[in-house]
């Protein structure tokens, strides 16, 4: 009961991480910036691993797409196949949850489960340690040009969507390792009931074989004398 509640809280915990993660990922405020007047904010500068943006202080936005892939930087180039691949393991991983919980009606016996939910918690682990690269590859950027003095172009600081994809990443971590605990507790109670059954059959054996010798005993004969 124990283990099946275990699942089920890694399972909640996974898929809870996999949606932020997949929400950082279209996520405009990766980086922002903003250029203050005497009273308002003039503008603001955001930028993602899409596009780069500006909105003015009467709410309207000028974006930029990127406009070439192989024209990129390397380190955007990195963290958009570290998301992707983060949100696709984590579509699998979920699958493989499913599949590999005790509560659900497939996937074979308890052994074959157990083995199929500790993948999952392998793929999560995964999934949440390229959703974290790529977060903190992005916001390594960006505090590099911040503190470089001989930096000249625009600053940015760290948006919300990097928190988003690091909470995500670390949900992802925690749920996948309490998946790969299930086979062991899966293993030590199977070690656990084949000791009982064990000793239960040889007691039973013994019984039976000792029930089933027949009483060679020769009979004793009395002679008159003994009822006496």
């Amino acid at each position: 009961m124990a283990s099946t509640s275990a699942e089920i809280i890694a399972f909640l915990l996974t898929i809870s991480g996999w949606v932020l993660v997949s929400s950082t990922l279209p996520t405009d405020y990766w980086k922002v910036s903003t250029i203050d007047g005497t009273v308002i904010t003039t503008a603001t500068f955001w930028a993602n691993l899409w596009k780069t943006c500006v909105t003015d202080s009467t709410g309207v936005s000028n974006c930029k797409d990127f406009p070439s892939m192989l024209a990129l930087d390397g380190y955007i180039q990195a963290c958009r196949g570290l998301m992707i691949s983060a949100v696709c393991l984590g579509f699998f991983g979920a699958v493989f949850g499913l599949v590999g919980m005790k509560c659900t009606k497939v996937g074979g016996s308890d052994q074959t489960k157990a083995k199929i939910a500790c993948l999952a918690g392998l793929i999560f682990i995964l999934s949440g340690l390229c959703s974290m690269t790529s977060c903190s590859l992005y916001a390594n950027r960006i505090t590099s040009e911040f503190f470089d003095p001989s930096f000249v172009a625009q600053k940015y600081e760290l948006g919300a969507a990097l928190f988003i994809g690091w909470a995500g990443a670390s949900l992802c971590i925690i749920g996948g390792i309490i998946f790969c605990f299930s086979i062991a507790e899966n293993s030590n109670s199977t070690r656990r009931g084949y000791a009982y059954n064990g000793a239960t059959s040889v007691m039973s054996s013994r019984t039976k074989a000792h029930n089933s010798v027949p009483d060679k005993t020769p009979p004793k004969h009395f002679d008159k004398n003994a009822y006496v």
